[in-house]
């Protein structure tokens, strides 16, 4: 009996301690999403998406490979890129004729890979020269 009791009375105190610590939890903090922020955010989605299949297209690989770039490093660039970048080169992509101007979108696509390997973001080109800091 003592026994039961005993086991009975640390059952409590665990218990009591179970409930006191569960007061002390983080509040959530609400804040207000607007319909903006949404739609950029699906917006942004679709564009990469969009991105991704324009790349996977074999002509497209086959231009940026005769450009010296490695079409899974140009994937994972479009997919580091912030959500501005990809709309505004989605937009160019979506400008261009229909079926046309392949070559206009990977020299496009290019130049922005030249750049951001001139500025030191990424490594894709070896004939870049980097300077060293």
């Amino acid at each position: 009996m003592n026994k039961l009791r005993k086991s009975g009375r640390s059952l409590v105190y665990l218990l009591a301690l179970a409930t006191l610590l569960l007061g002390f939890n983080q509040a959530a903090m609400a804040g207000i999403v607007t319909t903006n922020t949404i739609v950029n955010a699906q917006q942004a989605q679709h564009d990469r998406a969009q991105l991704r299949s324009l790349l996977a297209r074999k002509d497209v690989r086959k231009q940026l490979e005769s450009y010296g770039v490695n079409p899974q490093q140009a994937i994972a660039r479009v997919d580091t890129m912030t959500d501005r970048e990809v709309h505004a080169l989605a937009g160019k992509v979506g400008k261009a004729p229909a079926g046309g101007d392949v070559l206009g979108v990977a020299v496009f696509i290019f130049l922005v890979l030249l750049i951001t390997d001139i500025l030191g973001y990424t490594d894709i080109f070896p004939f870049v020269k980097k300077t060293v800091n």
